[in-house]
């Protein structure tokens, strides 16, 4: 990495995807995302079960020989296993690993490892965790109220404003992320809101979920959420390629950027606890009664419960939004 001073959206490109980037490198990153920050997918297995849940209740209303799984931003290919295991006898899974970073060699055959998401599938997309590590912009308000683009230098991750945030990028902050007391900060997602409908379009039919940290309008933070993470702490966000580097979807300006690319799908915009409470997944406690006729299955269905909860607690991995989109398939009942 060069010491340079760059905006923050070429600058993570480079730290995350380049050629010694935090995403792509074997050196950097040996371990790959979970050796850094645990996601709902390594909190337990019970979101892969989830997961495969969806799947086979997409796969029913299509009615369909084959149905595609496309996991984008698939790590090393975990959430994929965890579905493919979980899933029921006689289900045809086409499963498709979207990942910039190099295939495992002991992952499972039938997974398809691509760069993008293939076009034309017909089943479920799911995308954990992806959307926030799409870089973006980072906008602050100067001593008049201005929005002006915070560079940054990519050695130590020291910044100062550079030109007025003008355009394309000034009317996405009008209407999604307005600033005007000077020092409050966003970060400008039209990089992510493309990449959404994209990801969405290539979906014949079937249903697209971005599962993310999220915040909506209203009620963004005042002073952005950009930050890194590295060995599972989270740390000043440098990019030199030594860290991840994350900040909160706006998945509200997502859905509507899937609408405005003439993409004919429903929208639901809601939480992580409701959704898997939806898929079966609700944290309650087994009935103490169940210790005495079966103590192994107590204590296997207490740990499932623990399990649960921590996937759907509130402050916590329960609060991640979940935007779903059905294409070509009516409205749910």
């Amino acid at each position: 990495m060069t010491d340079e001073w760059r905006g923050w959206r070429e600058a993570a490109q480079a730290a995350l995807y380049g050629d010694e980037g935090f995403y792509r490198s074997p050196v950097r990153s040996p371990e790959g995302p979970a050796g850094h920050f645990r996601t709902s997918v390594h909190a337990s297995p019970l979101f892969a079960t989830a997961v495969a849940r969806l799947l086979t209740g997409i796969a029913r209303e299509l009615d369909t020989g084959t149905v595609a799984l496309v996991d984008v931003g698939a790590g090393r290919g975990e959430l994929l296993t965890g579905v493919l295991d979980a899933l029921p006898e006689g289900l045809d899974v086409a499963p498709y690993a979207v990942e910039v970073a190099a295939r495992p060699p002991d992952l499972d055959p039938r997974i398809e490892w691509c760069a993008e998401p293939p076009a034309g599938v017909t089943g479920l997309l799911f995308a954990n965790e992806w959307l926030d590590n799409v870089p973006v912009e980072v906008a602050e308000a100067d001593a008049e109220g201005v929005p002006r683009y915070v560079r940054v230098r990519t050695s130590d991750g020291a910044e100062h404003l550079g030109s007025t945030v003008t355009g394309a990028d000034a009317a996405w902050l009008e209407r999604w992320w307005p600033l005007s007391a000077p020092g409050e900060r966003a970060e400008i997602g039209r990089p992510r809101d493309a990449a959404w409908a994209g990801a969405v379009g290539s979906l014949t039919a079937g249903l697209a979920v971005a599962v993310d940290y999220t915040h909506v309008r209203g009620a963004r933070p005042p002073f952005g959420t950009l930050t890194g993470f590295r060995g599972g702490r989270e740390v000043r966000p440098v990019p030199d390629g030594s860290c991840d580097l994350t900040a909160h979807v706006a998945l509200d300006a997502c859905a509507a950027a899937v609408a405005e690319a003439g993409i004919d799908a429903s929208t639901e915009l809601t939480d992580q606890r409701a959704a898997l409470r939806r898929l079966g997944v609700g944290g309650d406690r087994p009935p103490l009664s169940l210790a005495t006729t079966d103590p192994a299955g107590y204590v296997r269905a207490l740990a499932a419960a623990g399990e649960a909860a921590e996937l759907t607690a509130r402050g916590g991995l329960g609060d991640f939004g979940w935007l779903l989109h059905r294409v070509g398939l009516p409205e749910p009942g």
